[in-house]
């Protein structure tokens, strides 16, 4: 770990601060905004941070950040690659890996999300791992976010824990194992042995008789389909069409689910809107 530039730290966060506007964080504006971008508290509440705890790094004072710390910062201030790694260097640490082992989300990626407040969304790596979600996408399924270890890939889940199938429609379920039973091997294939793809695998294996009956069929190649069946506990089935949005240089992809309007579907997911908003109230 290098020695930390305070000064320099402090400029970059201030004027990557008064650079963003509150649209640009899915922000309202408001009225009588006179601060030049967003406020402390606001990129504050956007790193998951103090406002006492961000306002001292923009006066050259406080702790040294930790890299979990940086990294939140980063991805609250909306950094692309390279600014992030910028910042880190500017902190006294080495930048994170990019490709398959980031989890820093793109800022165009998030300008998409920050706009689906209506619409369940979810910014998700390769290996089914959830990076964020849009508020519809918490009432849907959960905070997924909160998850930690190997439990956070949706994979893991799918074939360790029974509970996580209850969220899904019963005629897909097996439809669902193979699917995701051929896309953890075309993952662990394409990042090769020793990879984070091949050691969640192994640990999958070592627990599932089911994914070993898979995998000794060597499928690959399916496919989602277009329509995902839900079944949420409060307003039941849920015909979800799914959208994707591929970031290739981060491997991330951002799911955004929708109903056809005039369907009991439709309606359902209104309902959910209005339970998710109480549940946050």
């Amino acid at each position: 770990m290098a020695a930390i530039d305070r000064a320099g730290l402090a400029d970059f966060l201030r004027r990557r601060r008064e650079a963003l506007q509150p649209e640009d964080v899915g922000l309202p504006r408001g009225q009588r905004r006179r601060t030049a971008g967003l406020r402390r508290e606001e990129v504050a509440a956007l790193c998951h941070m103090s406002t006492d705890y961000y306002t001292r790094l923009e006066r050259e004072r406080g702790p040294h950040p930790s890299e979990q710390m940086v990294a939140s910062i980063a991805q609250g201030l909306h950094l692309g690659l390279d600014e992030r790694d910028h910042l880190f260097r500017l902190a006294g640490h080495h930048p994170p890996a990019r490709g398959e082992l980031s989890e820093h989300v793109s800022p165009g990626m998030l300008r998409v999300l920050d706009r689906l407040d209506d619409t369940p969304a979810e910014i998700v790596t390769e290996l089914g791992e959830t990076l964020r979600q849009s508020p519809m996408g918490v009432a849907l399924t959960g905070d997924a976010t909160l998850r930690t270890g190997p439990a956070r890939s949706l994979g893991y889940r799918w074939f360790t824990d029974p509970a996580t199938r209850e969220m899904y429609d019963p005629r897909d379920h097996a439809f669902l194992s193979r699917l995701y039973a051929s896309g953890l091997r075309e993952v662990v294939t394409r990042r090769g042995p020793g990879s984070r793809a091949a050691r969640l695998a192994e640990l999958v294996l070592a627990r599932s008789e089911e994914l070993r009956r898979l995998w000794e069929v060597h499928e690959v190649g399916l496919r989602p389909h277009e329509v995902k069946r839900f079944v949420h506990p409060q307003v039941g089935a849920l015909d979800l069409h799914c959208q994707t949005l591929l970031d290739p240089e981060q491997s991330h992809r951002l799911l955004v689910y929708t109903a056809v309007p005039g369907t009991e579907s439709h309606e359902k997911l209104q309902l959910l809107s209005v339970l998710g908003a109480q549940a946050l109230a």
